[in-house]
């Protein structure tokens, strides 16, 4: 899995790939407008804290504040995706702030927006 935070010049036609499935299977029978913008995010799997984590980078501030009034969805999508048992049902949903490295995420465990600076040192890949 690639870091979620690669500039947009790399490809990211695989995770690209993932989301439309994702959002083809598991929110299918969800609303339009949350289809839509669904596809203008990009899913992946990261762990924080040595738990799994359903992350959704968001284009933007709006998208993110949006998704993030609607988490239901996405609760435990770590567990659709990967069959653990014991996975959490944390998301991040986050846009990058700045052009630097913080990006602005809400956390699901906490219920609260929160910020990630240099989130590719502390991000392992599964």
């Amino acid at each position: 899995m690639s870091d979620p935070h690669t500039p947009q010049s790399k490809d990211r036609t695989l995770e690209k790939a993932l989301t439309n499935k994702i959002i083809d299977d598991y929110f299918e029978n969800s609303e339009s407008w949350l289809r839509a913008i669904l596809r203008m995010c990009i899913f992946s799997l990261a762990h924080f804290d040595g738990q799994p984590v359903f992350m959704v980078e968001c284009p933007n501030q709006a998208v993110a504040k949006r998704l993030s009034r609607k988490t239901y969805p996405f609760r435990g999508m770590v567990y659709y995706l990967t069959d653990d048992f014991n996975a959490s049902d944390r998301s991040l949903f986050c846009y990058q702030e700045d052009k630097g490295e913080t990006w602005r995420c809400f956390d699901t465990s906490i219920n609260a927006w929160t910020d990630l600076q240099k989130a590719k040192s502390r991000r392992h890949s599964g």
